[in-house]
């Protein structure tokens, strides 16, 4: 059985890839040919779960865009996979007029209005295709699951949602709504897909509240029509508890630091510098054509290599929260580990006088040892190994030379001293006008991070360290909107928004990777990071507890089950929640994951496992973030 969003999500499309039928043994021994058509957004929900050839042992021979030149391809029939948006439906409509498949099934990520349907029904009358259109689906699968615990809405066209289009001062009423609109529907997709209704919480006077009680709403409308009801397996106990999940939804505006933090941790660190993506990170190789030796005039070339970060790469799922060096420890060591079961295969060949055969002739021999053939049938899993290993060596080497180019390690280690309010080893002043210490935007990440956790500074404070980033080269666009942002805010970050932390150094990496190893560390600190709660995670602690919060009356409170909605309604729950959601509305990262993740850790025990999804309306790493900071500073 599915369980978590992510497999949910995978099921469901697996059975609309099926024809909308549950996949039995035979479906799945004899698939039926078909095509898949898709827009971007389909493909963007498809890509990080099925591949290629997932997709072709459902019987999807062929994957097209929407929008592209298509052939008829008339005895096969065609899956629809795409938004229910004006464009989208006029292609369709053509599609029948050219006659280009043998059936139609269309399924639309969101729910189709009743004109548009209107409207297709009228395109099959007039082009005679009423007959070849046999299934109208509405999937509800409009959001991105990119792991079991993580989901993002979208992925094209998410500057229509960011902070920016949230936050901006000309934002109009109507953008407002259509903005609050979108996400609603995404994170109602969300919870159609688990079959659960939340209790949903949410603070007051921002876009958090307003997305609360459009949900809210549009549960309880759901709820209503009984017969409609897309709950109706609601009766079913979830696998984690009888008790309902919680939906905490928050603004983005409540912890600005996190989003610019320089970071330490394997997946946080591969969003920000080598900007991962739907799951993929692109990274350019140097191509050895041995040509730049003879003239090196030359430049060597480089091509882009793009890597797939998926959740059955072991490594890659045990270290992705860890620290930088003990990943590097960690890739290193299963390195070693591959070359010694490489060389007790090549060892055994030899033994058996084997080694020019190829694996094939080995197997036909029968006195053949029964070590060797299970050596030579665990090759393939070895070669995968090794696929993975080199994999992880190139990502791991590449932010490696970013750590040292860019001095990374010191501006995280910075900006924790400042978050946890200890002394600074270097003044911050020193580290804006060092030209050797990062890029100007690291620059000025750091000091609006010291603007918000710092100390508080003057005016004219302020005004000198604009000037010297300026000498360094740097836009100071973000810190203008910033110092608004403050004065406006009662935000003024209070002294203990972000507490506990700290951060300690340890001088020698172990031997593995000083000696002999390819990632030659030195002149790279050794941090290791005490664990403390991010503003995000303080507040889902406290309310999946039942804590009171600093703030918690602040704090509103929807059950869309109850018949009456009533603003007073006051939280029921004498029980602590075992499950909660997590959405972010204007953005969320890594590092607010990674923290979640880390708390669920050490709140879970074997009769009472805990279990938190974190959601944001796009994943934005710190220089997209910046740019969206900037922009509104220009409009100031």
């Amino acid at each position: 059985m599915a369980t978590s969003l992510q497999e949910k999500q995978i099921s469901a499309l697996k059975r609309m890839l099926n024809f909308n039928q549950p996949i039995t043994k035979t479906s799945n021994a004899e698939p039926q040919w078909k095509v898949l058509i898709y827009d971007r957004f389909g493909q963007d929900i498809i890509s990080p779960l099925l591949t290629i050839k997932e997709l072709r042992d459902i019987g999807v021979t062929l994957h097209l865009s929407l929008h592209s030149d298509r052939d008829p391809i008339p005895d096969v029939p065609a899956i629809y996979f795409v938004m229910p948006t004006e464009d989208n439906i006029q292609r369709l409509c053509r599609d029948f007029q050219n006659q280009l498949y043998e059936s139609y099934y269309l399924n639309f990520i969101s729910a189709i209005s009743r004109q548009k349907l209107e409207d297709i029904a009228q395109a099959a009358l007039q082009s005679n295709a009423v007959q070849q259109v046999c299934k109208v689906f509405d999937q509800y699968l409009n959001f991105i699951s990119l792991e079991n615990e993580l989901f993002t809405l979208r992925h094209q066209d998410r500057d229509s949602i960011s902070y920016y289009a949230i936050n901006k001062g000309d934002v109009k009423d109507t953008e407002m709504e259509l903005i609050m609109d979108n996400i609603v529907d995404s994170l109602f997709s969300v919870f159609v897909t688990m079959g659960v209704v939340p209790i949903l919480r949410c603070p007051r006077g921002n876009a958090a509240e307003m997305v609360a009680e459009k949900l809210d709403k549009k549960l309880r409308e759901n709820l209503r029509d009984a017969r409609n009801s897309l709950f109706t397996a609601e009766g079913v106990p979830g696998q984690f508890s009888f008790q309902r999940p919680l939906l905490v939804i928050l603004d983005r505006n409540l912890d600005l630091a996190t989003m610019l933090h320089h970071t330490w941790t394997y997946q946080a660190l591969a969003h920000d510098v080598l900007e991962l993506k739907l799951n993929r990170v692109e990274i350019e190789e140097i191509v050895d054509d041995g040509m730049h030796a003879s003239s090196p005039a030359r430049k060597p070339k480089s091509r882009k290599k793009v890597y797939d970060l998926s959740s059955k790469d072991k490594l890659w799922m045990s270290e992705k929260g860890h620290p930088f060096p003990e990943v590097a420890e960690a890739v290193q060591e299963a390195l070693n580990g591959y070359r010694q079961e490489e060389g007790e295969v090549k060892k055994l060949k030899a033994a058996l006088g084997l080694e020019g055969e190829d694996d094939t002739a080995i197997s036909m021999l029968s006195d053949n040892t029964a070590r060797l053939t299970s050596a030579v049938t665990s090759l393939p899993e070895l070669l995968e190994k090794k696929r993975l290993i080199d994999m992880h060596m190139n990502i791991a080497t590449a932010l490696l030379e970013q750590i040292k180019s860019r001095k990374l390690d010191t501006y995280f280690e910075t900006e924790e001293r400042m978050m946890s309010r200890s002394t600074l080893n270097k003044s911050l002043m020193d580290m804006i006008s060092d030209p050797e210490a990062g890029k100007p935007e690291d620059k000025v990440r750091l000091f609006v991070i010291a603007l918000i956790c710092g100390p508080p500074m003057s005016e004219a404070e302020i005004d000198q360290y604009c000037v010297a980033l300026q000498a360094a080269n740097c836009d100071i666009s973000a810190v203008q909107y910033v110092r608004r942002w403050k004065s406006y805010t009662k935000l003024q970050a209070s002294p203990n928004q972000y507490v506990g932390g700290g951060i300690s150094s340890t001088s020698m990496f172990s031997g593995l990777l000083s000696k002999g190893s390819q990632f030659v560390m030195e002149g790279v600190k050794n941090l290791v990071v005490k664990s403390h709660n991010l503003p995000t995670t303080r507040i889902v602690d406290a309310l999946m507890e039942l804590k009171s919060l600093p703030d918690s009356e602040d704090f509103r409170y929807f059950d869309p089950k109850l018949l009456r909605a009533d603003s007073s309604s006051v939280p029921r729950n004498k029980t602590p929640f075992q499950e909660a959601y997590v959405f972010i509305v204007g953005g969320g990262n890594y590092i607010e994951f990674q923290n979640l993740m880390d708390y669920v850790k050490s709140k879970s025990t074997p009769s009472m496992p805990k279990k938190i999804i974190y959601g944001c309306s796009d994943l934005v790493n710190a220089s997209q973030f910046l740019k969206q900071l900037s922009h509104l500073g220009q409009e100031i």
